[in-house]
């Protein structure tokens, strides 16, 4: 069953859910607000904040614009901005695994894993199964959240394996509705992909633990159609530090709603003399059912604030209203944006739907680039060259209306650079959208946007 399908079946079943309306959860941001950030242990005072901001960028013209960002964003939390984080970009499925992998074999305590894809993986010939059989044997909890609809082909056999070496499994939102313990909602989906090991470091962002990831990227091995298809483009990111204990409630929140069995506690992990990161970070996490949409907030705020550029990949490009207008208003106002999106997609429907958008927004002087030979799955934002966002958010409606999400956002310009320089190697390969060419498109492709564009409420 598609994701089509079943928006459309849980559309009838838990009525007209609808974008939520951004503009009154905002419309304070205007006013410049005092950056709320805190450490492991305290909040910073004003001189203290000044030093870190001082030393979120290499660009002293750029420390206006971290304020700025600052500000918007404090505006729009609803938890605070963490000082002293240490990140790192990771570029595709077996870069991801391998820390992954590393971050999971280091573990003493606690192994969190939420993913909405999970499957047994492999890393340079170790599969993921094998690797968390074995830190049980070495008594380390492992603890795990799957989504029942995006994990239905993951053989029973394999969790039966880890539930009976003593990893804890909670199935989420299970489609039988005699197994749903948190009532039956067949239409809410835990998209997000988390890794945490022992509460200090994280790995969040779109790649699922998924076999078709284990592909080696285009360049590397000179083979784009590793493991029967293409090679897919995701983009993840590990952090290290006292902002990975907001990520790690977001985890027992859902192992809660889920009734999953108690959680082994966790020790709180004094800070390290000498280690500390250049990086603040926020991670958002977005329960529609239960809570307002808080990365759908976050990021309309930031990109109605954008004053020099905003440039995105998207997976699946099947904006909102608000989220288009975001991009177009800020393009008129003289803002460089830019947009990365596939060619060739798991969903057809929604690069149909994709399609449809393209001349209003190319029309507003938006630049879109097609990637060509590879699946785009990447889900990343940055604005101004010092906020990013990186997680499981679409830009979609799934993500804003049904989906559990999470995403980190992170202001700084080390963070943006790295993105930068993956936005480099994606447009290398990819083709610009010309809007006079784009014009002339053929009279059948029109008519299959604007009858996809009819489902796109259900994408």
């Amino acid at each position: 069953m598609s994701f089509a399908a079943i928006g459309f079946c849980g559309f009838l079943l838990s009525g007209c859910a609808s974008v939520p309306e951004v503009s009154p959860a905002i419309g304070h941001t205007a006013v410049a607000q005092k950056p709320n950030i805190v450490t492991r242990s305290r909040a910073l005072s004003s001189v203290e904040i000044k030093a870190v901001v001082a030393g979120l960028t290499l660009a002293p013209g750029d420390n206006a614009l971290l304020r700025h960002h600052l500000a918007i964003e404090q505006a729009v939390a609803d938890a605070p901005l963490v000082a002293g984080e240490t990140t790192h970009i990771l570029r595709d499925g077996p870069a991801t695994f391998r820390a992954m992998f590393a971050a999971i074999r280091s573990a003493k305590r606690r192994i969190d894993l939420e993913y909405y894809i999970f499957e047994n993986v492999e890393s340079d010939g170790v599969h993921l199964g094998d690797l968390l059989l074995a830190k049980r044997a070495e008594g380390v909890a492992v603890n795990i959240i799957y989504d029942d609809y995006g994990s239905g082909s993951t053989p029973q056999a394999f969790l039966e394996q880890l539930k009976a070496a003593g990893c804890h499994l909670v199935e989420f939102n299970p489609l039988n509705p005699l197994k749903a313990k948190a009532g039956w909602k067949p239409n809410s989906r835990d998209h997000r992909k988390i890794l945490v090991v022992d509460g200090a470091t994280a790995i969040v962002g779109g790649i699922n633990l998924a076999t078709e990831y284990q592909s080696n990227p285009i360049g590397k091995s000179g083979n784009s159609n590793e493991q029967a298809g293409l090679h897919w483009r995701d983009t993840d990111l590990v952090v290290t530090g006292p902002a990975v204990a907001q990520l790690e409630k977001l985890f027992e929140d859902h192992w809660n709603i889920q009734q999953g069995p108690p959680l082994a506690e966790l020790e709180k992990t004094p800070p390290v003399p000498g280690q500390t990161g250049n990086a603040v970070v926020r991670f958002v996490g977005s329960a529609p059912g239960r809570d307002k949409p808080h990365y759908y907030v976050t990021l309309i705020s930031s990109m109605r604030s954008a004053e020099k550029s905003i440039t995105a990949s998207a997976a699946y490009f099947v904006p909102t209203k608000d989220e288009r207008r975001a991009l177009m208003d800020a393009s008129r106002r003289g803002v460089d944006v830019t947009l990365i999106l596939p060619d060739k997609s798991d969903s057809g429907l929604s690069i149909a739907v994709a399609h449809s958008h393209y001349g209003k927004l190319l029309r507003a002087g938006v630049k879109i680039y097609e990637t060509h030979g590879i699946v785009l799955h990447s889900k990343t934002v940055a604005v101004d060259g010092v906020w990013s966002m990186i997680g499981s958010s679409n830009f979609d409606h799934r993500s804003v209306v049904f989906n559990d999400e999470v995403d980190a956002v992170v202001i700084g310009s080390q963070t943006a650079d790295e993105l930068d320089a993956i936005y480099a190697q994606d447009r290398a390969t990819a083709t610009q959208v010309d809007y006079q060419a784009w014009k002339h498109r053929p009279l059948g492709a029109k008519f299959k946007e604007m009858f996809a564009s009819l489902l796109q409420n259900f994408l």
